[in-house]
């Protein structure tokens, strides 16, 4: 029987809503920035959905500096890039733009730059966070422009370390934005296959979260009304990208991905770490080409609430049909049937395939996996990804 016992966090103030992103000048204010830094990543600086966003803030006289020095998967280089222009502008808070990775950097960023230890000493470990000056942290305000990783719903960032090739998740409780703007409108831009990765990222969260084992009923009834927006809305997003209906109910669903994911994540995760470290991969897609892999790794522990999952999203056949759908989704959203497809030109000798396999089961997400993973059941995923879906 599960231990009844489990400490729970939700998130913050969100302002939702189509067309809200024009009372920013006023979230600003509210959370005392009087020059904020404004972080997001090179491609969407150069959008006009960030010319207007930043002539809202000139118009209503708020100073800022701009930082797009942003990798798709966030590095070190990176974060101490962004401190370097924050301290040497004098700015007092962040405004993070963007997908998860400006979102995650953003964060970091405000973070790091009034501490003295490195950033590694951070780490999702234990209490580590207790490590830093809480004093010292500048207050974020988060504007979503991706449905996906629900960062700006959350207490962490990842950022890889370039000298290890590896993931690490930075943890600290005042990391949470102080205020989310979550404008669907916002999201319209982005290509199909941007909407097709970050979706699956959001379903990636939800279906983990529902999966893990620990008790945390809230955090499970969030995980699956969010799997069943993503299933109802991710394809018309994915069609049409101005239905603007579709992108609220995804926006909904990356945040409620965030939120429901402090209950566990689990293999998808843990395996896709690596290889996006590696390979410099879009992370949802990465989780995407993964997910039906790892249903079927963990189905002898999860099939009776994959049962229970499908029945409230409409879906018959239970754990095979709800495996069905996702293969659908995958083939609807043209998710690359398999890693090789993915990566162009992958060389996967038995080395690089045994290190993809270490470095997963010491992943911080591998611990929330329902069945145990170990370094044999990672490889046996990580085979199953490189022969393709079925």
């Amino acid at each position: 029987m599960t231990k009844l016992v489990a400490n729970w966090s939700f998130p913050t103030a969100i302002r939702f809503g189509a067309g809200r992103v024009a009372e920013l000048p006023e979230v600003v204010a509210k959370a005392g920035m009087s020059k904020p830094l404004f972080v997001t990543d090179p491609g969407l600086a150069k959008l006009p959905v960030t010319a207007s966003t930043l002539r809202l803030l000139s118009e209503a006289g708020v100073a800022y500096g701009v930082f797009s020095d942003v990798k798709p998967n966030p590095v070190e280089s990176n974060l101490e890039a962004g401190i370097a222009i924050y301290r040497q502008g004098g700015h007092d808070g962040v405004i993070a733009f963007g997908g998860g990775s400006a979102l995650d950097l953003g964060k970091l960023i405000a973070f790091q730059a009034g501490q003295t230890r490195p950033i590694w000493d951070f780490e999702d470990i234990g209490d580590w966070w207790t490590r830093a000056d809480a004093d010292a942290i500048a207050p974020v305000i988060a504007v979503p422009t991706t449905a996906g990783t629900g960062s700006e719903v959350g207490r962490a960032g990842v950022l890889t370390n370039e000298a290890t090739h590896t993931k690490k998740v930075i943890f600290h409780p005042k990391m949470l934005p102080v205020t989310v703007i979550a404008d669907p409108e916002l999201t319209v831009g982005m290509p199909p296959f941007i909407t097709a990765g970050t979706g699956m990222d959001a379903l990636a969260h939800c279906l983990e979260a529902w999966c893990a084992p620990g008790y945390h009923p809230m955090a499970e009834g969030i995980a699956a009304e969010g799997v069943r927006l993503v299933l109802e809305n991710l394809p018309k997003a994915y069609a049409d990208g101005t239905d603007i209906e579709a992108r609220a109910h995804m926006m909904s669903a990356a945040a409620m991905g965030a939120t429901s994911f402090q209950r566990g994540l689990g293999a998808i995760h843990s395996l896709s770490h690596p290889i996006g470290a590696l390979y410099d991969t879009h992370h949802g897609m990465t989780n995407a080409v993964f997910m039906p892999h790892v249903l079927e790794f963990n189905r002898a522990a999860i099939e009776t609430r994959m049962e229970r999952l499908a029945a409230y999203c409409g879906i018959s056949g239970g754990f095979d049909g709800f495996l069905a759908r996702v293969n659908a989704l995958c083939a609807e959203l043209k998710v690359p049937e398999s890693l090789p497809a993915f990566i162009d030109g992958l060389d996967m000798d038995e080395e690089r395939r045994q290190l993809i396999a270490e470095m997963a089961v010491v992943d911080p997400t591998a611990g929330g996996n329902p069945v145990e993973l170990t370094v044999d059941g990672a490889l046996d995923i990580l085979d199953r990804a490189m022969k393709g879906r079925r």
